[in-house]
């Protein structure tokens, strides 16, 4: 039973962050507001989006977002909207461009550059196979036998 309760508080704590006065009326403009909820970042929070938060920025920014679309704002205008005033870090997932661009392909680069310095380090301990020479054979048995 505390399971099950334990899994319904995470499971239904952010459907209860949208308030049904919030809502439109049109469905389908509903719909699409609830998923540039999900595409904004609480500026308060910064660990959550619009949509799962409870703090009066997000319902504010919620409410903001309903009154561009019922106005017949873009997708893209909606989101353009809260990056001109807060900056890509209000975005969940910022555009792969200009500074952040940097910042998408700095990952992949350490990582190359891990792999290659793995590799030559690996080359370097290579140890040497080559058979050994009479001499020294016959040395290595000599500290051997002692």
């Amino acid at each position: 039973m505390k399971r099950l309760l334990f899994i319904l508080m995470f499971v239904a704590t952010p459907l209860l962050a949208v308030e049904p006065s919030e809502m439109l009326d049109d469905p389908a403009l509903e719909a699409r507001a609830q998923a540039l909820d999900e595409e904004i970042r609480c500026v308060q929070c910064q660990s959550e989006n619009i949509a799962s938060s409870n703090a009066d920025w997000a319902k504010d920014a919620r409410l903001m977002v309903r009154e561009l679309v019922a106005g017949g704002a873009t997708d893209r205008e909606v989101t353009s909207f809260f990056v001109e005033r807060y900056g890509e870090r209000v975005l969940m997932t910022p555009r792969g461009t200009g500074t952040n661009l940097v910042l998408w392909l700095a990952g992949p680069f350490m990582l190359f550059l891990a792999l290659i310095g793995v590799a030559l380090a690996l080359r370097r301990k290579r140890v040497d196979t080559a058979p050994l020479s009479d001499a020294d054979e016959a040395r290595l048995r000599e500290i051997l036998d002692d």
